[in-house]
């Protein structure tokens, strides 16, 4: 046998073993992971800049950029599945600036047809419970959704239907009299009938972004409230990110989960893909000892008519939070001025004093501009950098991406762990389709 057949039988017994030993500690091997346990390992493997010994019985590292409702998660449930993980933020989780902050976010599963949002809020309607009982805290609020059909079509809401059941979400489809009995306080006068989803309601946004990165630090991860430059993301194999203060970090794997950066931290690939978007919520103040307009009388709503106008009421002393969901103009998430709208703010007002008549002189008591990282399908991003094998871009929220954030990031735990292929409707591939 010549030597150059007994280095290469070498080497294949020598993965081979590797294989066995991630597996006997469940962790199954991907080429990421491979990658880094090379035949001949060089010093820079062996031993991190903190000359940490860098052995079999190592996990894979994996760096998560971003702290919200999709990196948080993300970095959560790999680090419970086995992984090593490093979670960045440039102003911590749920900040003001971020698509994750505020203090409210709508639960709900009502998605319309053809499209696999409901099956995934269903399956994060578990987890938020399984982690609220974990974590001895609560965070879903089940006031109810109610959908109210006040456009001539009304296929969103009925195709919504089927998709309902095989999801196992509970809900009612109510007739106008109904609703009537049931909520007085609102104007259902051009409202056809309705979809109410019991078990749903909304979410405390900002609280549960902090208890993420609290959990996730508490069981072993590393958390470091640091920004990524983006110089030199997309110029080749990426080996190791710049931070804010002059440090470097390297991983074997590296996600990035951005929200409305996405875009500026990869221009070419994604700049003229998501779109940042400002938009304005506006909180009225319920008149005083009146608790119909609180979350204990009234559900969260939608209201599909001309425009989709929707609102949580109040429960947490900040007012009755009123919004329109139709896309602002262009905002840029760092710098942008959060001033809200006048504009909006009589559209608002002119909605609300026709749907809820007892809240026409509401004072306005609060004001919030958020952003929507906008795809031009509406849907998210969920795939491998085209030209990088070990980067994930994770993002393209679209305003309704926060209620799944546990189970987006239990997905991506399984498709880095398991080097799996997401679904095609949040491939990246979709837009250079759309091009030709």
């Amino acid at each position: 046998m010549s030597k150059d057949a007994t280095t290469q039988n070498s080497a294949e017994q020598t993965t081979t073993e590797l294989v066995r030993v991630f597996m006997a500690h469940g962790v199954y091997p991907t080429r990421i992971l491979l990658a880094s346990f090379p035949l001949r390992p060089s010093p820079r493997i062996l031993y991190s800049r903190d000359e940490k010994p860098f052995g079999m019985k190592s996990k894979p590292h994996i760096a998560v950029v971003g702290a919200g409702a999709f990196g948080g998660w993300t970095a959560l449930h790999l680090l419970e599945r086995g992984a090593r993980v490093t979670l960045l933020d440039a102003w911590g989780p749920g900040n003001s600036r971020a698509s994750s902050g505020g203090e409210t976010r709508i639960m709900r599963g009502t998605y319309g047809p053809g499209q696999p949002y409901t099956e995934l809020a269903a399956r994060a309607l578990k987890l938020w419970v399984k982690y609220e009982r974990r974590w001895k805290r609560r965070f879903l609020h089940r006031t109810g959704v109610l959908w109210m059909a006040s456009s001539r079509d009304d296929s969103f809401e009925r195709g919504s239907l089927a998709l309902l059941r095989e999801a196992r979400i509970k809900f009612q489809e109510l007739s106008t009299p109904v609703m009537r009995r049931r909520w007085p306080q609102i104007n259902f006068s051009d409202v056809h009938w309705g979809i109410h989803e019991p078990e749903c309601g909304y979410l405390d946004a900002r609280a549960s972004c902090e208890a993420v990165v609290d959990a996730f630090v508490g069981q072993g991860g590393v958390y470091r409230q640091l920004a990524v430059s983006a110089d030199g993301l997309e110029g080749g194999p990426l080996r190791c990110l710049t931070l804010s203060d002059g440090s470097r970090l390297k991983a074997d794997c590296y996600v990035f989960a951005c929200g409305p950066w996405m875009g500026k931290l990869f221009p070419e690939t994604l700049g003229g893909v998501i779109r940042s978007t400002k938009q304005d919520v506006f909180f009225f103040g319920t008149p005083a000892g009146d608790a119909r307009f609180t979350d204990a009388h009234l559900p969260v709503w939608g209201d599909h008519g001309g425009r989709f106008f929707y609102g949580i009421p109040g429960g947490d002393r900040r007012g009755f939070k009123v919004a329109d969901d139709t896309r602002g103009n262009e905002f840029d998430p760092t710098l942008g001025e959060r001033v809200a709208s006048r504009a909006t703010l009589r559209l608002v007002r002119e909605y609300l004093a026709f749907r809820f008549p007892a809240m026409r002189d509401a004072p306005l008591i609060e004001t919030r501009v958020c952003q929507y990282e906008q795809t031009a399908d509406s849907h998210f991003i969920v795939d491998r950098h085209p030209r990088m094998e070990n980067v994930w871009l994770l993002g393209g929220g679209s305003g309704h991406g926060f209620k799944h954030g546990p189970a987006l990031g239990e997905m991506m735990a399984e498709l880095i762990l398991t080097d799996g292929e997401p679904e095609a409707i949040w491939r990246m591939a979709r837009f250079s389709k759309r091009k030709t």
